[in-house]
């Protein structure tokens, strides 16, 4: 399988990480509890989001062919779940299944005895259809948590039909990226469109220009010694988004602007650029989208003097749903998020969701689109990943790194100042 070496690749790099089925399955001690309800949090709501018509369908399903289990589902958008399930775990009044984001945010759930251990209720069929490595993304010491549905990296969206009317080149160095910014502006055409209403979108911007310049090493070796961020590579990385930002790269709405506005107006061709992972190929790809057919995924430009590489990539954490551990119903909990997980990661892959976790034998996969395609290729290029900061970064430390990126980008601190505060965030022991 051809994913592979991702899973390979990313965990050589990224050593200890945490994460994000068809048939029926039997587990040791009998059938199914009679009139059981499953209920299960998500954060699939938005219209450009494959996976929450697949959620919902798979559930109908599984409601059909399993009356005994009924699963319930309930989601809200990204930030208010953060919000939900981080109350609802402390309160110990947590849903049987839901949606979590790894590394940094699972974890002290995980520590703290929140999460199911079902490594014991995993058929070996199960994990044979796991592609090799995926399952220690959901790993923690030795034991297993959750299933892997897909996984995804950051590129840089380009809209050619832009780029050509404009004149500028694709660009694969910083050089050329300034140049681009240039030509576009001169042509009445937003470079780049950034929603910073939400945040963690800027994030992605400053993580990935620090890794071009710092170099991944060095980027995973501040966020364990955080005192590593007050020297000249942070600070000139710091220094680089203000400049982008002064040369016109973003929308001048950024700061009222949320991510899903920032997808909307690049699929209606209002920006030339943005810089996101490869769940918006769906949006993009849709028969409704402006931009169909006119958009290319590429590396993050390399920078001249930069430590980085182009086949550095940003992103390779997998989400995936974890069972509560207080549910009242362990065993259909775990044969529901089973057949789920691999079933939401193979028609994830296909709608373009995300790249799969799961093996693709026997899938007819002449619907995958060209981006979809493109990004594959892309991640068949890469020498490692780092997973999203704020995944790897504590919560606290990830709320401070998305602050004072949105302060660098509003001209409120200094590359300096910016680079002394995230000297004093706590470490990361991922």
């Amino acid at each position: 399988m051809k994913f592979s070496k991702f899973f390979i690749m990313g965990l050589m790099f990224f050593a200890v990480s945490f994460g994000r089925g068809g048939g029926s399955l039997v587990f040791a001690g009998g059938g199914k509890q009679s009139g059981v309800t499953l209920t299960v949090w998500h954060q699939s709501v938005g219209e450009t989001d494959p996976s929450a018509r697949i959620l919902k369908q798979l559930i109908d399903q599984w409601n059909r062919e399993h009356p005994d289990i009924t699963v319930v589902e309930d989601g809200v958008t990204g930030e208010q779940y953060k919000t939900k399930i981080n109350t609802a775990l402390a309160a110990n009044d947590a849903p049987d299944i839901f949606y979590m984001w790894g590394g940094s945010f699972s974890r002290p759930f995980i520590e703290a005895g929140k999460m199911l251990d079902i490594t014991d209720l995993i058929p070996a069929s199960t994990k044979n259809a796991i592609i090799p490595g995926a399952i220690e993304a959901v790993t923690v010491n030795g034991r297993v948590y959750s299933y892997p549905c897909y996984t995804h990296i950051a590129s840089l969206y380009c809209n050619t039909e832009l780029f050509e009317k404009a004149g500028a080149r694709i660009p694969a160095t910083y050089r050329e990226l300034l140049d681009a910014v240039k030509k576009l502006k001169a042509a009445g055409i937003t470079p780049a469109v950034l929603g910073e209403k939400d945040r963690w979108p800027g994030m992605y911007w400053f993580d990935i220009i620090a890794m071009r310049q710092a170099g991944s090493p060095a980027s995973m070796a501040a966020m364990r010694d955080p005192a590593k961020f007050d020297s000249p590579d942070f600070i000139e990385a710091a220094r680089k988004v203000q400049e982008l930002a002064d040369a016109g790269l973003f929308n001048s709405s950024l700061f009222s602007m949320s991510y899903d506005e920032m997808l909307g107006a690049f699929n209606n061709g209002q920006g030339a650029m943005m810089f996101q992972a490869n769940w918006i190929n769906a949006g993009i790809e849709d028969r409704s989208s402006a931009v169909r057919g006119k958009v290319t995924a590429i590396p993050f430009p390399v920078f001249e003097g930069g430590k980085g590489k182009a086949g550095e990539f940003f992103g390779g954490g997998i989400d995936s749903y974890y069972i509560y551990s207080g549910t009242k119903h362990p065993k259909e909990a775990a044969q529901f998020l089973a057949w789920f997980s691999e079933n939401l990661g193979k028609q994830g892959y296909l709608a373009g969701a995300g790249l799969p976790c799961w093996k693709t034998d026997g899938l007819d996969t002449s619907s995958i689109t060209g981006l979809d395609k493109e990004v594959a290729a892309l991640m068949e290029t890469a020498e490692s990943f780092i997973p999203w900061w704020d995944n790897i970064l504590p919560a606290d430390a990830s709320e401070t790194h998305k602050n004072l990126i949105a302060d660098l980008l509003a001209k409120n601190i200094t590359p300096q100042q910016f680079a002394r505060e995230m000297a004093k965030v706590a470490k990361s022991d991922l």
